[in-house]
């Protein structure tokens, strides 16, 4: 088959890119004929895995942008007549690229691999600036709750009237988690499947040694819950001194987070390392006892966690969205509260004292790994859902 995988970013730094290009290169590896067309807008800096680009931007006219990205449609137009692709995939295509591209798609058998809350949330989050979980439907509220800005309001609307109105060009839309399933049914999407995704098979990290160690890898933003990591930290720090904290990320809210560990007298038991390259992350992770997922927002899925466990690393998570699914309580990892650094601060510890139990933990959160999220398990199941669908056609 000729496959054409749309993705809003092109850089393989964030869950969304992971997966576009693992998903590429797992078809490509079984005879398909894969390309990826893309912004090319960068959030992070880095070299670009797309085939064909369109105009993107993070400026302050995304807004307006990411609800008529005419560019979008035009390249995906011309796209379509020169590969002529037997089937498209959108995986992320509400920031950049824009529903522009949803009549264009009219005629051809196309899917949207959800793996955001975008298409029923302006913000993307399901989450309020008071740090709630939104539990409403998308429209005046999202103004009334300072979600979204008056001036970037009208734009927000029109982007979700037009997803409302085009979204039938999809002939199924898959979710990456039952959680993000169930909230968009409650927009009144209609989701044919969950397809959970996946990652490579690497070898499992050495054997864990001295000091104890917990990691986080993310985009440093108050959604991703670091300060309440390092609240937790710090009392972990209380009742085991050893123990030490590896944060892998950057992001707009580094600059306070790096205040707060003053503030915490976390000292050098926090080590802040910045961005970390894909390619790079195993061998960074390798002496992690623990990844902390300290979400504070409900995560559609969280690649992270599953990629832990793939090195058969122990997780801590927030019980909350696609982590309560891919992390097992009591077996691969813990669960927590979301937002109780309580709570985080003695799951972490639980860990972090006792290395038989993090070697456990670790352990079965690898064989969950390789038997549910592996990229042959993801390749497997969209190779089912075309044949499936061209077969309807």
């Amino acid at each position: 088959m000729r496959i054409l995988l749309l993705n809003d970013y092109a850089t393989v730094t964030a869950g969304a890119e992971r997966v576009t290009q693992l998903l590429r290169d797992g078809l490509r590896a079984r005879g398909h004929e894969v390309r990826i067309l893309a912004s090319d807008a960068q959030l992070i800096a880095g070299s670009s895995i797309a085939d064909v680009t369109c105009f993107g931007t993070t400026s302050r006219w995304q807004n307006f942008t990411s609800a008529v990205n005419p560019s979008a449609a035009r390249t995906l137009r011309e796209e379509l007549r020169t590969f002529r692709p037997d089937l498209v995939q959108a995986q992320m295509f509400l920031w950049q690229l824009s529903p522009a591209i949803l009549p264009v798609l009219r005629g051809v058998p196309s899917v949207y691999y959800a793996m955001t809350h975008k298409s029923i949330c302006p913000s993307g989050l399901k989450w309020l600036p008071d740090g709630s979980l939104c539990q409403v439907r998308a429209g005046a509220v999202c103004l009334q709750n300072r979600c979204v800005t008056p001036l970037g309001f009208p734009a927000l609307m029109l982007q979700r009237a037009r997803w409302r109105k085009h979204r039938s060009a999809f002939r199924a839309i898959v979710t990456v988690s039952a959680d993000l399933r169930a909230r968009l049914e409650a927009d009144d999407n209609v989701v044919r499947e969950v397809i959970w995704p996946g990652t490579l098979i690497t070898p499992a990290r050495p054997p864990l040694a001295d000091p104890p160690t917990a990691a986080f890898v993310g985009r440093l933003t108050s959604e991703k819950g670091v300060d309440v990591l390092f609240r937790a930290f710090a009392l972990v720090r209380q009742r085991l001194p050893a123990a030490r904290l590896e944060i892998l990320g950057t992001g707009p809210a580094e600059a306070a987070l790096g205040r707060l560990c003053g503030e915490l007298d976390l000292g050098d038991a926090v080590s802040m390392r910045g961005h970390v390259a894909t390619a790079d992350l195993d061998s960074a992770l390798a002496s992690a006892w623990v990844l902390a997922v300290p979400s504070v927002w409900p995560e559609p899925f969280g690649l992270v966690a599953t990629e832990a466990m793939m090195r058969g690393t122990a997780v801590v998570a927030s019980r909350l969205g696609g982590l309560a699914e891919s992390v097992v309580d009591q077996v691969t990892g813990l669960h927590v509260p979301a937002g109780d650094h309580r709570a985080l601060g003695e799951a972490l510890l639980r860990v972090l004292a006792d290395r038989e139990s993090a070697e456990r933990l670790g352990a079965a959160g690898r064989v969950r790994a390789m038997a549910h999220f592996s990229v042959d398990g993801m390749i497997d199941r969209f190779e089912a859902l075309y044949a499936a669908l061209n077969h309807a056609h």
